[in-house]
């Protein structure tokens, strides 16, 4: 599906309302392009000055040797100012990457993991590196080209105009045919580079996920099938790829093209006037050596900021491209509308009392019912088991709990609806272990300090006792400063949940919530959880139903249902 031409106009005024915030930055850069023209303009004349002595009025080398000096001050004035112009620019668009990087953070932490789970990591990082990184160039070329685009061929004009009006002339016609052939090559610029993400992020998940399921796609004997596919995935993005360039090559071309025949132009017509043919564009009758020089020297930069800006204008369509996406996505609506303003939200005055459900029905992140409607009321102290069979709709349950799945009905903490609790102090009284709990890639002991970051070393020895984590560190060459690897990789399942546990444990929390925690943990660690009581009141997600005396209340979920005090479960 393409872009229209409404779509983009308004992606365009996005872009340039995050320009906006760095105004004085622009500015500077405008005015560094406006003296760069000066000088440019400068230097053309003393060129033309050196020539007409030299040439016409037969001067020696050292009658021209302060127009040298001044050439070569302004040379140097013009690499200064060029350097200077460049790291302002880069600044700016630096500048407006950070703050659309963070605002794309800031929306993934706020939607929560249901809408991360919406797409791949591949497209993730595609949108929050690549895509991002695809605006650098809109901001720091495209917006300052647009600004001296118009400023420097008026200049220019106004500087050649006093010695030709004609070569003057000649340039301000021709010059519309650069802009107009710009926009007639670079339409549906914008769609190609969207479709060239778009197969980007495809290509970028997909091998992702292939590489991460390396093993179990060897195990059934399906290496050959998924190179084939990453091929074809590889190919179309190589397609996409050929589709821009082709749209940046031919773009330039056109440019080239037109500004050739320009110069040609003015350089036909001093060809001309200077062997007699041509008897206008002087105010004296003479076509002097200086006026032409001066004039074509002048007419490449002319056309120079034209030139730049037909090249930049494909960073444009790049940019259109990318904050297609990455508008749409910071735009999308929270599934928990009333939570938006958190820090407005309720805090409990006193601790978990009761949490009571009446017809709650969980969504998805789509807004489609999951399970429900279902009420219960939960009366602090508890200690709850959850059981039913895969895709019940427990861990989906939990999930409104936790804060990271919309729902219909009314859910109360302590008699206070759930949506009008600040939802961010509602997740700091809250404990989670999951069946794969999520370690970040650094060492034991920072992943353990998630839970409490100013614990003191005895309180962290503490739960890494409680949790039979003491030997398994004292096997590691680096001991608690091991790191764990992306997704965990140095550890076994087992040690991983061992380091969530004691995560949790350090955590002091109104509300535990474990799901399937026991799966992959021996039996010593289970008594652990049971003894050291993490939680006065804890939800617990669990298959196995063979030992449920240390739960005081046994709910079974079952074709949508919530059945309570379970005596005899069969899963």
């Amino acid at each position: 599906m393409s872009l229209d031409k409404n779509r983009q106009t308004y992606l365009l005024g996005w872009l340039k309302q995050y320009a906006k915030l760095y105004k004085t930055d622009l500015r500077i850069s405008t005015l560094t392009g406006f003296a760069l023209t000066i000088l440019v303009i400068l230097q053309a004349a003393l060129l033309a000055i050196i020539l007409q002595e030299l040439i016409i009025e037969q001067q020696n080398f050292t009658d021209v040797v302060a127009y040298f000096l001044g050439l070569i001050a302004v040379l140097i004035a013009r690499a200064g100012l060029i350097y200077i112009r460049e790291k302002i620019n880069f600044a700016m668009g630096n500048k407006v990457r950070q703050q659309i990087r963070h605002q794309l953070i800031n929306q993934l932490e706020f939607l929560g993991p249901s809408a991360l789970n919406q797409s791949t990591i591949g497209a993730w990082s595609t949108l929050l590196i690549e895509q991002v990184d695809n605006l650098q160039n809109f901001y720091a070329h495209y917006l300052p080209q647009m600004r001296l685009a118009s400023m420097v061929p008026i200049l220019i004009c106004i500087a050649i105009l006093p010695f030709n009006w004609t070569a003057a002339l000649i340039l301000l016609c021709t010059a519309p045919l650069i802009p107009i052939f710009m926009i007639l090559v670079g339409m549906g610029a914008a769609d190609i580079n969207r479709r060239h993400f778009k197969a980007l992020a495809y290509l970028s998940g997909h091998f992702l996920d292939r590489l991460k399921g390396l093993n179990t796609i060897r195990l059934f004997d399906q290496g050959e099938q998924q190179a084939q596919e990453i091929q074809q995935a590889s190919e179309d993005f190589r397609i996409k790829t050929m589709q821009v360039l082709r749209m940046a090559f031919l773009s330039s071309a056109v440019l080239e093209f037109f500004t050739s025949i320009s110069i040609a132009v003015v350089a036909v017509y001093f060809g001309f006037s200077y062997l007699g043919e041509f008897h206008f564009g002087s105010y004296n009758g003479i076509v002097t050596l200086f006026a032409g020089f001066f004039a074509l020297i002048l007419a490449p930069e002319f056309f120079q900021p034209l030139r730049d800006l037909g090249t930049y204008y494909h960073a444009k369509a790049e940019a259109i491209a990318a904050a297609d996406n990455i508008e749409a996505f910071l735009n999308k609506q929270s599934p928990f509308p009333k939570i938006e303003q958190a820090s407005t939200g309720c805090q409990l005055s006193t601790p978990l009392q009761t949490i009571e459900a009446q017809d709650l029905m969980v969504l998805s992140i789509e807004q489609q019912p999951i399970v429900g409607p279902l009420s219960f009321t939960l009366e602090a102290p508890f200690q709850l088991a959850l059981i039913g069979t895969s895709g019940e709709g427990k861990t989906s349950l939990m999930n409104v709990l936790l804060g990271f799945l919309p729902y219909q009905g009314s859910l109360k903490i302590n008699g206070v609806e759930f949506n009008q609790l600040d939802l961010t102090y509602w997740q700091q009284q809250i404990s989670w272990i999951g069946q794969t709990p999520y370690l970040i890639n650094s060492s034991i002991r920072e992943n353990i300090l998630l839970g409490k970051p100013n614990a003191t070393n005895d309180e962290l020895w503490s739960v890494i006792a409680k949790a039979q984590l003491t030997e398994v560190i004292a096997k590691l060459p680096q001991g608690l400063d091991t790191q764990v690897g992306e997704d965990a990789v140095r550890l076994s399942v087992g040690q991983a949940q061992r380091v969530a546990l004691a995560r949790a444990m350090l955590k002091s929390c109104q509300l535990l919530i474990l799901d399937e925690p026991t799966a992959s943990l021996d039996k010593q660690t289970i008594e652990n959880i049971e003894q050291y009581h993490i939680a006065e009141n804890s939800i617990t997600i669990t298959h196995q139903v063979d030992n449920m005396q240390q739960f005081d209340q046994v709910w079974q979920l079952a074709k949508g249902k919530l059945h309570r005090n379970v005596k005899e479960v069969s899963c």
